[in-house]
C-alpha cells in the first residue's frame, strides 16, 4: 500500500493542471468586451473604474465556476496538487493588482490602471500557467505585451487595450483551449 501511495503522489505531482476552461475564457472575454463598451461611455474616471471592477468580479466568478466544472468533469478538483500550484501562482499578482488599484485610484492616476492590470494579470497567467497547459503561459505573455503598451502608450488607448486583452485574448485563447483541450 505504501508503494501505491508513493506512485499515486508521484503521478499527481507530475500532472499538469488541465482544468483551464476554454469556454469559460470565452465568457470572460465577452464580459470584458461589454465592460469596455460601457466604460467608454463613462462620464468620470470613477465610473470607468466601477464598470471594470464589476466586470472583473463577474469574470472571476465565471472563471472559477468554469474551472471547477471542467475539473469535476475530469474527475479531479481545482484543489488537486497541480490545481493548487496553478492557483498559488495565479493569485499573488491578482492580490497585488487589487492593492495597487486602491492606491492608484486614491492618487487619481486612473490612466495607469490598464497597464497595471494587464501586466499583473499576465504575470499571474504566466506563473500559474507554468503548471498548466503550454498555451496558458503564452496567453500570459500576450497580456504582458499589451500591458507594456498600455503602460507606456497614450492614456487614450487604455480602454481599447483592456478590450483587446481581457476581451480579445480571452476569447481567442479560450476558443483554442476549448478546441484543443476540451471545454
Amino acid at each position: 500500500m505504501d508503494d501505491l501511495s508513493f506512485i499515486r503522489r508521484t503521478m499527481e505531482h507530475a500532472t499538469a493542471f488541465t482544468a483551464v476552461p476554454g469556454w469559460g475564457g470565452v465568457a470572460m472575454g465577452v464580459t470584458a468586451l461589454a465592460a469596455a463598451t460601457l466604460a467608454s461611455r463613462g462620464a468620470t474616471p470613477a465610473e470607468w473604474l466601477a464598470t471594470w471592477l464589476i466586470a472583473s468580479a463577474a469574470a472571476l466568478l465565471i472563471g472559477g465556476w468554469a474551472m471547477a466544472r471542467k475539473a469535476r468533469h475530469a474527475g479531479t478538483t481545482v484543489f488537486s496538487y497541480s490545481g493548487r500550484r496553478f492557483v498559488l501562482g495565479f493569485l499573488p499578482p491578482l492580490a497585488v493588482g487589487a492593492l495597487l488599484t486602491a492606491a492608484v485610484a486614491r492618487a487619481g492616476l486612473y490612466q495607469a490602471l490598464p497597464g497595471t492590470w494587464l501586466l499583473l494579470y499576465g504575470a499571474g497567467v504566466v506563473t500559474g500557467g507554468a503548471f498548466s497547459l503550454r498555451i496558458v503561459p503564452i496567453m500570459g505573455v500576450c497580456f504582458v505585451v499589451l500591458g507594456v503598451v498600455a503602460l507606456f502608450g497614450p492614456p487614450a488607448w487604455g480602454n481599447a487595450l483592456m478590450a483587446a486583452g481581457f476581451g480579445g485574448l480571452h476569447i481567442v485563447f479560450g476558443l483554442l483551449i476549448a478546441r484543443r483541450y476540451g471545454g
